[in-house]
This record gives C-alpha cells, structure tokens and sequence, in this order.
C-alpha cells in the first residue's frame, strides 16, 4: 500500500496538492518540532484533507509539520542516516519491503499507539516491541492503457509470464527496486512467484523484451506511462507501468469530466502486497507530540480519509472504503506475499544481483 505509497497518492500527478508545512503555534519549529509542533517525515505522496488534519491540531493542540522526502526508498534510507538527529518526530511510509532495514537500523523507539488493537490482525507486525503501527495496505501491480491496447488490438498482459512474450516487447516502465518502493515490491513480487532460483532468469527475459527502468514512481506513472493523466501531458509511449490496484480510481475521480470507467486496467496476476507503517523515531524532540500524531494515523476519522488521498487501503476494522475503490480499483484476489524474514534475509542481495543484471 504504499502500500506506497506512494501507494502512494496518485493525486500528485493528477493536479492535487498535498499539504503544506505549518509553523507551530508559538514559533519554536527550529530542527524538526518544538513544543507546538509535530513534524511528520514521510515520501512524496503523503497527502491528507486539511479539515481532518485541523481537527487533530485543535484537539491535540499541535501543529503539524511535514516534510515529504521523495520516494519511499530514498526516504527511508535518509532517516536512516539522519537518525541520531532527526528532521522531524514521526515517520510515515516504511513498508513492509524496508520494516526490518528501518527495524535492525533502530529508526524508531517503542510505542504502542491507542487503539492499536483495532487494526486488522493480518497487518500487525512486531507486537512485542510496537516499534512501527500499521497505517494503510495496497497493491504493487502493472497497470495497462486500455485505450493503447484497443487501438493497437492487442490483449493487456495479465500475468509475470505476459510480460516476457514477444508481443509485448519494449511496453513496460518500471522503478528502480534499489531506490523506489513499488519498483522493490514489483521485484519480490517476482521472488514470491519464479522463487529464489527463478527469479533471475526471468529478469534477464523481462531485460531482453526492452523494459525500462526509471528513478521511481512519479517519474514512471506521470512521465513514462501513455495511460496516466501526466503521461498523456509527456507524450508518454509505454502502455505499461508498474503502479498500485488502486491507480484507476484516481483516473476517475481526478479527471475533468469524470469517464464513466476508468481509462487504465490491472493486470491481476502481477500484483504484491504491500503495508505501510508509521513510527516514532529515535531521538524525536517531541516524542509526546509524535505519539498523539501516531494514534490519530490510525483513529477512524484518519482511515476514513485516506484513501482518497492517498489512494491506499485502511487498515482499521470497519474503516470505510470509497465506492471508487470497488468499481475501478478493487483489490487483488490473489496477490503474491512474502514472509518479513525472509525479506529482511534477502532484500540487499537480491537487489544487489538485480542492479548487476538489469542496469548494467
């Protein structure tokens, strides 16, 4: 999700604005938070309703600060070296491809957030040290040009295996799985399917049918991808992108007029799940106000806003998910998955045996 985040908000290609930074109330926001302010540290699709956000700063009494730090990769990686003097208070988009980077790096500090007990068992993670509290779920997956495909009279690919035949040569644009988040959860989302052996050989297949690799999302989804609101402005010529379940909905809901379905398609057999998290960080200046922060991420007013921001899933029981969401966007039947161990056990290695084969 995000899930992406980032599942990921599509808006950002799409004319929506995310929030801006505010000062705390009485000045003091030098090095990431003083006393009135909390200072949320996240990727470059973080986005929330302001009404929402005004609702927490009113009742908690903090500002709220955020500073967006590109993809999720990079993100990651920079409070990672910035830990021991953090930009901000709370970090937002690690997901469950970088958790145990974040995690064996002590990113962040223990902290069980209230109402943790009402997120949905199959997203919790590290229950005996809440180091992280789950905030939303999504979809890695390829999405397709409907309109490309017609003209063209050519079916869209639904599976890993679609994309390696010849008919579909020099389509796909993809994210560098060393530094975007999708572009990883696309790669162990080959790992879950072809295994540690396979997943190799498919690549260089995948390599040999021209696909694209670019920095990270926002450049492929709205600079590359012909079916993308962004890409038609580029010009873009690949019909095919790595992006998330839920990217269609936001080609209806962003788009002037509305089409009745959505221009962009899934290929369902391509798809990784994926859960971000939210945590506090070591070293935060305001730990207090970067706890109140993480209990709103997931109160129910917070996860009802969400995804239509953010274009992720909630992750709270009961939250309510948009009707655009199960029309345009619903999620993968049958997504691939993968054990957090083992990903913690793999992930360096074979993003390091990806960059040899594919980028060199």
């Amino acid at each position: 999700m995000s899930i992406t985040k980032k599942v990921t908000a599509l808006a950002v290609g799409l004319g929506l604005v995310a929030l801006s930074a505010c000062g705390s109330s009485d000045g003091d926001d030098q090095g990431g938070g003083g006393s009135g302010t909390v200072t949320l540290v996240s990727h470059n699709s973080w986005s929330a309703s302001k009404d929402v956000i005004a609702a927490f700063e009113k009742q908690s009494g903090y500002q709220v600060r955020v500073l967006e730090d590109g993809d999720a990769g990079q993100a990651v990686n920079k409070a990672i070296l910035t830990k021991d003097n953090p930009q901000g208070d709370v970090f937002f988009g690690v997901d469950n491809t970088l958790l145990s980077r974040a995690l064996d790096n002590g990113l962040f500090q223990p902290y069980e957030a209230k109402d943790s007990g009402k997120v949905l068992p199959e997203f919790r993670v590290d229950e005996d040290k809440h180091r992280v509290t789950p905030v939303d779920t999504g979809d890695v997956c390829v999405n397709y040009d409907k309109a490309w495909f017609e003209e063209h009279r050519l079916t869209p690919p639904q599976t890993f295996d679609d994309l390696i035949e010849p008919e579909y040569k020099d389509l796909l644009v993809t994210e560098n799985a060393s530094t975007s988040s999708p572009g990883l959860g696309f790669l162990l989302g080959t790992a879950a399917k072809y295994g540690d052996e396979g997943w190799p050989d498919y690549w260089k297949k995948l390599k040999a049918n021209g696909v694209k690799v670019v920095d990270g999302w926002e450049q492929a989804y709205n600079e590359e991808f012909s079916g993308s609101a962004g890409g038609k402005k580029a010009k873009a010529d690949r019909p095919l992108v790595v992006s998330y379940a839920s990217s269609p909905p936001a080609e209806v809901i962003y788009a002037d007029p509305k089409p009745d379905t959505a221009p962009t398609g899934v290929a369902e057999g391509t798809c990784f799940r994926q859960v971000e998290y939210a945590g506090l960080l070591s070293n935060a200046k305001n730990p207090e106000g970067g706890k109140a922060l993480l209990d709103f991420l997931i109160s129910k007013t917070f996860q009802d806003d969400m995804p239509l921001n953010m274009f992720v899933y909630p992750v709270r029981e009961g939250a309510r998910v948009p009707e655009e969401f199960t029309t345009s966007g619903p999620r993968a039947k049958d997504p691939q998955t993968m054990d957090p161990a083992k990903i913690a056990d793999n992930r360096d290695q074979w993003v390091k045996s990806w960059t040899s084969l594919v980028l060199k």
